[in-house]
């Protein structure tokens, strides 16, 4: 055999084995190769920067970048800076690089249950919701957000329970016939209030608070901590305790983007996400009666009302809403009788 051809097939030897090497890198590139993965998600959210859950997420988000080493990046945006409520949720549908912070009545309008889940006057404590969101009735209804394209990360970021907000005391249903509230662009808000005999005006949080100054609306409705991180005490003075929704936000990513992300950031993703819902509703379990203090110094009045009347008033929803599991009011109270019985 000639040297020459000796050569040759050395060097096709060596060419062979290269391509059999980067073939084999492909592959493992096509599988979704960790070392030199890299996402960036925006996460869109309506809170301000003084309020506890823009700070939830900004920890979060941070902690996440840190323990997967600059390989999954949350980048927040608060104040509806980006797509919020329902066109935020579409991005998640969409399959956008997109992670929407929602109250979860806008997942209902792809899994109803979850209106019923955060229907009106149905918790009576934080832990009551934190205990349902972990029952089989409420994990079934995950499973269904997933087939629809909605990976759900977390549902417990409480803000707060809801109360109105205006200058008139409110004790029944009776006070609230013909008074203007704004409430969020969502069905089960327009509903509740519409059931109570309000005039309900739906706006984008960001015209909330000029419309109360010039009178457009006569009150809101939202938390302790929407009150005072947003400074509405300057308006109005007076808090009727009505609690008539558990303030709770979900954290939203498409089932197409969350199967790209390699397990091992997925997990990290998963235990920052749960960590952050646990530590935020510790801060305000411990803050609350000092931010109710706060504002009575700004002289804001607290008043108790009748809830069973507001209660009855709004029962009918759980049976009326569009697409609601017939009966799913009475798995939840099922539910809740149990929860009460293992926390009390």
């Amino acid at each position: 055999m000639s040297k020459g051809f000796k050569l040759l097939s050395l060097t096709l030897i060596l060419l062979l084995l290269t391509f059999s090497i980067v073939g084999c890198g492909q592959k493992e590139s096509e599988k979704g190769g960790e070392d030199d993965f890299k996402i960036v998600l925006r996460l869109s959210h309506v809170f301000n920067p003084a309020e506890q859950l823009t700070k939830s997420m900004d920890w979060v988000a941070e902690r996440i970048y840190e323990r997967t080493n600059g390989a999954v990046e949350i980048q927040t945006f608060p104040q509806g800076q980006l797509a919020v409520y329902k066109d935020g949720v579409e991005q998640v549908v969409r399959g956008a690089n997109f992670i929407s912070v929602e109250d979860p009545t806008y997942i209902g309008d792809y899994v109803p249950d979850f209106v019923a889940l955060v229907g009106p006057f149905l918790y009576d404590s934080y832990d009551e919701y934190v205990e349902m969101v972990r029952t089989e009735l409420v994990q079934d209804m995950i499973k269904r957000a997933e087939e629809k394209g909605i990976k759900i990360l977390a549902l417990d970021y409480i803000f707060g329970f809801r109360n109105v907000i205006s200058d008139k005391v409110i004790t029944t249903p009776d006070d609230m016939k013909g008074l203007k509230i704004r409430t969020p662009a969502s069905q089960l808000f327009v509903d509740t209030f519409n059931s109570l005999g309000a005039i309900v005006t739906p706006l984008p949080w960001g015209e909330t608070l000029s419309a109360l100054q010039q009178g457009v609306v006569d009150a809101i409705e939202g938390s302790e901590f929407t009150n005072i991180g947003n400074k509405v005490y300057e308006i109005k003075k007076n808090v009727a305790v009505t609690q008539h929704f558990l303030g709770t936000c979900g954290v939203y990513i498409s089932t197409k983007v969350w199967d790209t992300i390699p397990e091992k950031y997925q997990k990290i993703i998963e235990e920052e996400f749960e960590k952050g819902a646990a530590e935020m509703i510790n801060i305000l379990k411990s803050n609350h009666s000092n931010v109710v203090k706060e504002l009575e110094s700004y002289g804001v009045k607290f008043n108790e009302v009748d809830k069973e009347s507001f209660r009855q008033a709004t029962k009918h929803i759980y049976e009326t809403f569009p697409g609601l599991t017939p009966g799913i009011y009475d798995q939840l109270q099922e539910e809740l009788k149990v929860i009460r019985e293992r926390l009390n």
